[in-house]
């Protein structure tokens, strides 16, 4: 217990797992550049708005995150989406389709033809693949279940968790449980049905069916509870200029508030993103620096847009919707904000988040700020069928968004692991490994505990 745990990040990676090591007793530091906690989570209410610029829910895929939520005393602040936000929509030939989530409403679905349809019935009878570790989702989707439920199914998917490209993301990598079907059941059907039980026996919610959640006041209130948890723990303005390795343990110099400050370690946990961690890591291990810097992160816009209700034509009456690259628009998809979690509107207003960009499109910020925003707003209007403005606007820019777990990818994570094997005191962890969501973030705190702890024992 007298060791000394040193964190690079606050945001929910970072927070999470110094959550548990200093529930147990273990001496932790977080460190953040930031002013305050959270990372990509950032929530600001703006004229009666309410805007998550980061992530805008999460998924209760693990029951760590009520243990988490009830312990840092959010109980009567985690909200759960309304039913109505269960429906989701593609874009098809510029009319809005519900996803069918059932077998019956596939069938009586517009937004796969009949030969889609009798394709996906072929499915149990395909083998599985000879390498997944370089194999694209496209591939795999496209062997799998065909070409049509590839572009108007798992590619807008694709963008909405990822805003990538399902031709360079590697399935086993970015969907590991969905390779797994095949790999262990040999195929996704009789996947699906046979490893329920497991979920059940594991108290784990498929991210089908876990219910999602949010805050009253936005994603952000998770993390700055954490911190406040943690009673002094976390220092911010903290920008970290040097790691090196020392006789014993590890020395870290950093920069807060225009003051040089230094800080000793015997233990090391990196959850900022790989591309901040690669240069910190250059003179320890100029290969790990290089793994790490490769990770790549495309730039996505989130625009919040406020409407008055009644000049919107299209019901909202679901989550909101996602779009094809066939469609070739100039944004990834739209969530319906207001639907889904109250009080994220003014005086009953609806509102939206828009994702512009990603793997998928990143050359549209070669456009002019204006003149993409513009065409995005005729876009998302024509489709909503709004005639008016919006009354309230506001973006953020990512130039580095959501690590893109590529085809090679296993490559970065096999050295990951073989660097942590070589440096023990060092945990590498955050977005770019086991999972972007924030559901997956906070398992994976519990995996950087158990490193921790066994390297203290």
């Amino acid at each position: 217990m007298s060791k000394k745990i040193i964190i690079f990040g606050a945001g929910i990676s970072g927070l999470a797992a110094a959550y548990w090591l200093h529930k147990d007793g273990y001496d932790v530091t977080v460190l953040d550049k930031n002013s305050e906690a959270g990372g990509a989570m950032i929530s600001r209410e703006e004229n009666g708005y309410l805007v998550d610029y980061g992530p805008n829910s999460g998924l209760e895929t693990t029951p760590l995150i009520r243990q988490i939520v009830d312990a840092v005393g959010l109980s009567d602040e985690i909200i759960y989406a309304n039913e109505e936000g269960n429906k989701r929509y593609i874009l098809r030939e510029d009319v809005l389709h519900p996803l069918p989530m059932n077998p019956p409403a596939f069938l009586k679905s517009r937004l796969f033809s009949t030969k889609a349809k009798l394709r996906l019935f072929a499915e149990p009878f395909i083998g599985r693949s000879e390498d997944g570790y370089y194999q694209s989702i496209s591939q795999f989707v496209k062997r799998r279940l065909g070409q049509e439920f590839l572009d108007y199914a798992i590619n807008p998917f694709v963008a909405g968790v990822y805003a990538g490209n399902p031709d360079e993301l590697s399935v086993k990598s970015a969907f590991p449980k969905l390779y797994r079907l095949e790999e262990v059941y040999g195929g996704l059907i009789k996947g699906m049905i046979k490893g329920a039980k497991e979920r059940k026996e594991r108290a784990e919610q498929s991210k089908q069916n876990a219910r999602m959640f949010s805050f009253k006041s936005g994603m952000q209130v998770l993390p700055l509870a954490i911190a406040k948890k943690l009673d002094g723990k976390v220092f911010l303005n903290a920008s970290i200029t040097k790691l090196e390795k020392l006789e014993k343990g590890y020395g870290v110099s950093y920069l807060q508030n225009g003051e040089n400050k230094n800080i000793n370690a015997d233990i090391i946990v990196s959850a900022i993103p790989s591309h901040i961690a690669g240069p910190l890591f250059e003179n320890m291990d100029g290969t790990l620096s290089n793994h790490l810097k490769a990770v790549y992160y495309p730039p996505v816009m989130v625009l919040f847009l406020g409407y008055k209700k009644e000049d919107v034509g299209q019901a909202l009456d679901g989550f909101g919707f996602l779009i094809p690259q066939k469609e070739k628009k100039a944004y990834l998809g739209a969530i319906w904000s207001s639907v889904i979690f109250p009080n994220r509107s003014v005086n009953g207003n609806a509102c939206f988040t828009i994702f512009v960009g990603g793997a998928r499109s990143p050359e549209l910020f070669d456009l002019q700020k204006d003149i993409l925003i513009g065409q995005v707003l005729d876009e998302f209007q024509s489709i909503m069928r709004i005639k008016e403005k919006p009354i309230f606007i506001t973006d953020r820019m990512w130039e580095k968004a959501i690590p893109q777990y590529n085809i090679g990818y296993i490559e970065h994570e096999k050295y990951f692991d073989q660097f942590e094997k070589a440096n023990p005191g060092i945990i590498l962890s955050g977005n770019y490994r086991g999972g972007i969501s924030v559901g997956d973030c906070v398992k994976n705190s519990e995996v950087v505990y158990n490193k921790v702890k066994n390297l203290l024992t």
